[in-house]
């Protein structure tokens, strides 16, 4: 499908919006109030407020699969993986928080095909993300933790990112990257 400009800004303005009050309480009326245009002219560019979350959520998900794709295939070790998988959920964060609001908040809003697609996306980045993991333990790159606090730890705090960055102080974005890395990677006990 063809994203036209004026798509991209009703997707954009959508996200915001979504983000601000959720899915279910965001109208075509209001994503049309915000762009100061009337809501008939809303659908010569989107056929319904289902296709606005389809487009927002399938594309970053299929973002986040494909770089998790060549992550895994690549020949780096296990820390250099999960380097570029933080990097990746910072770049993400960076270049479009709203959309990645709408990703974490709204995907149980999708119908059912999408929702199987998204489901199955997230199983399988969830799936690699797990098997990386266990050949750090088993190749004595990582500690032998519980695999499931290290996913949950790493994961949440990525997928959360959002919520706390632009808020205040943010570091530059740099220092986020490399803080990050260091803090996730390695903790916060000086050894």
């Amino acid at each position: 499908m063809k994203i036209t400009d004026r798509k991209t800004e009703i997707i954009t303005v959508a996200a915001k919006l979504f983000k601000e009050k959720g899915y279910s309480a965001v109208t075509m009326r209001d994503i049309a109030q915000a762009m100061d245009i009337k809501a008939a002219s809303l659908y010569n560019h989107i056929k319904s407020k289902q296709e606005i979350l389809v487009l927002i959520i399938v594309e970053i998900a299929e973002e986040f699969t494909r770089t998790m794709d060549d992550v895994v295939h690549s020949g780096e070790n296990t820390i250099k993986k999960i380097e570029k998988i933080i990097q990746l959920h910072i770049d993400i964060t960076l270049r479009d928080a709203n959309a990645l609001a709408c990703l974490n908040n709204d995907w149980m809003h999708l119908a059912d095909t999408e929702l199987a697609y998204f489901i199955k996306m997230r199983e399988e980045y969830e799936e690699n993300f797990r098997t990386i993991i266990q050949k750090g333990i088993a190749d004595n790159e990582i500690k032998n933790l519980n695999l499931e606090v290290i996913i949950f730890s790493i994961l949440s705090t990525l997928r959360t990112l959002y919520l706390w960055y632009g808020k205040k102080k943010s570091p530059d974005p740099k220092v986020l990257k490399a803080n990050m890395i260091q803090v996730l990677l390695n903790g916060i006990v000086i050894q």
